[in-house]
């Protein structure tokens, strides 16, 4: 099993956790009680700081029941293995109806997931496919 080092910066900060046995996302929780209105977007503090080993990156994804129910969205993104800060979380309310986030609540969730760094070779010319340049709404749906 993958460690993965955690340094909580926050007393109360809780520690990131699956909550079930088989879980792909450790849970993350906020170190901070706010309120986001309708379209406001906010950073919370998580209160810890991680060491991903090389080779790894942390994913961090909305929590589903806040999405679905309340329509907060997480857009925090990529933590790379380099990365020594604080973790931040931005979530954004795209519902109509302010949400409340308290000390201790979960907000988003973490993939540890291994990552193959890409060699870029410029080309003039790529390999021909069969959906070739189709784009968004290519598959006729």
């Amino acid at each position: 099993m993958l460690s993965v080092k955690i340094k909580r910066l926050n007393s109360e900060a809780r520690l990131p956790e699956y909550a079930f046995p088989g879980d792909a996302g450790l849970d993350l929780f906020s170190c901070e009680n706010y309120t986001i209105k309708p379209s406001e977007r906010r950073t919370f503090p998580v209160g810890i700081a991680l060491e991903l080993p090389n080779g790894y990156v942390g994913l961090v994804w909305d929590k589903s029941g806040l999405a679905s129910k309340k329509g907060i969205h997480c857009l925090s993104g990529v933590l790379d293995s380099g990365y020594r800060g604080e973790l931040m979380i931005v979530l954004l309310n795209t519902g109509e109806n302010p949400q409340e986030i308290k000390k201790g609540d979960k907000i988003a969730q973490l993939l540890v997931q291994p990552v193959e760094q890409a060699k870029i070779v410029e080309v003039e010319k790529l390999s021909d496919t069969e959906r070739g340049q189709g784009g968004f709404g290519s598959t006729g749906r």
